[in-house]
């Protein structure tokens, strides 16, 4: 009798301590308690676990994630779209985190890995990402790394001057080019900080742009990463552009590349670079 009475009891503890989070398939992930191996597929929930203070749960990551400089000695189990499985069911993963675009996470399942997906491609979103790997942890800072986004954001709309409000801003992702549109995550930075954005809402987040709009448009301010800046000003019409012309150009390292492409929570440090050069280049 004492005990069946304590088995109910620690059935009954355990459910006390069981949860959901619903993953951005609209998938009620269960779990007993908060996961401790952890392995990543994506950069931007990677710096989102760790930003939480959980990096040490980490157990494995994509080939993409190598921030903050503490994870770059794990293991790397292949990316988003080519992901090693054997290499991950391999590390004894209590959870994978993996994009909802992802591949392998129907093969993962079926070899009894815990999945959730969670793709951040808005600032809501990474409002949204914080909060539920803040539940999935059993963290108690998701809030907190929210606000603190939030403020250093407002940190750089502030030292902005007003005249910068009718700066027009080209900010291209790569060589294509594929530009950030307004709709963009970059391109909600750029909202926020004042600026206007040459490539609207319309033409959708990242779309490929025929460089005779960009030439047509005339942008103050190009905003691009190094490894596409040489032979800018060679492109057909482009020398004669405002910005090239004036060098008003922000050129970025592969590194602060890399933070600026990453809905996540460096999202504030990639709107104080942003304000930085262009209160370098306005001046």
């Amino acid at each position: 009798m004492k005990q069946a009475l304590l088995l109910l009891w620690l059935v009954f503890l355990q459910s006390v301590h069981a949860y959901q989070v619903t993953d951005d398939r609209g998938v009620a992930i269960s779990f007993d308690k908060p996961p401790q191996r952890i392995v990543s597929l994506l950069p931007s929930l990677t710096e989102s676990v760790c930003a939480l203070g959980h990096c040490d749960r980490l157990v494995g990551l994509d080939r993409y994630s190598n921030y903050p400089d503490r994870v770059r000695k794990l293991p790397q189990v292949g990316g988003g779209l080519d992901p090693n499985i054997e290499a991950i069911v391999a590390l004894r993963p209590d959870l994978v985190l993996m994009a909802s675009s992802a591949q392998g996470g129907v093969r993962l399942q079926a070899l009894g890995v815990k999945v959730m997906s969670l793709e951040p491609k808005t600032h809501a979103d990474v409002k949204q990402v914080l909060n539920k790997l803040a539940l999935v942890l059993g963290a108690s800072d998701g809030w907190r790394v929210w606000q603190g986004i939030e403020s250093a954001m407002r940190a750089a709309e502030q030292s902005l001057p007003a005249r910068f409000k009718t700066t027009r801003v080209y900010f291209e992702v790569n060589r294509a080019p594929y530009a950030a549109g307004e709709a963009s995550f970059i391109g909600e930075t750029l909202t926020w900080l004042g600026v206007k954005n040459i490539v609207p809402a319309s033409m959708g987040p990242f779309p490929l742009i025929n460089p005779e709009f960009v030439v047509r448009a005339n942008p103050d301010v190009i905003m691009v990463g190094d490894v596409n800046f040489p032979g800018l000003d060679g492109r057909p019409g482009w020398a004669g552009m405002r910005a090239i012309a004036k060098q008003q150009v922000c050129v970025f390292t592969p590194e602060q590349s890399d933070m600026l492409v990453r809905p996540g929570p460096r999202m504030a440090d990639g709107a104080k670079l942003m304000a930085q050069c262009l209160l370098k280049v306005l001046q």
